[in-house]
């Protein structure tokens, strides 16, 4: 595990427990068995939506975006906040937002 990895325990300290998995070269981060962010590069991405998504484009934060076979691909992850590494409360506000469209995404999956 990364220090990154470990330092975000203590950011979302006032959202809940986190726990994360290795995966794509990255890390996952999961609340209550859902993933609702995104390490890659030592850059943390919270999960979004069509519900949220908007909050992070007035921020000017950009999605996750990787490369397979010449062409960029977008996944529905934004890059976090800063602010969100000096704010307890901050960070709490952001992780809900995510957690939320992690929510959803796994309802609209089980219909």
């Amino acid at each position: 595990m990364s220090e990154f990895v470990d330092y975000l325990h203590e950011v979302f300290i006032e959202f809940g427990s986190i726990r994360s998995r290795k995966m794509f070269g990255g890390h996952g981060i999961y609340h209550n068995d859902l993933m609702f962010g995104l390490i890659a590069d030592d850059e943390l991405y919270l999960k979004v939506d069509k519900h949220s998504e908007a909050k992070f484009l007035e921020r000017g934060l950009t999605p996750f975006e990787y490369m397979k076979n010449g062409k960029a691909f977008k996944m529905s992850y934004f890059l976090a906040p800063e602010e969100i590494y000096d704010d307890a409360d901050e960070a709490k506000l952001w992780a809900n937002l995510a957690f939320d469209a992690a929510l959803r995404a796994a309802k609209s999956k089980g219909k």
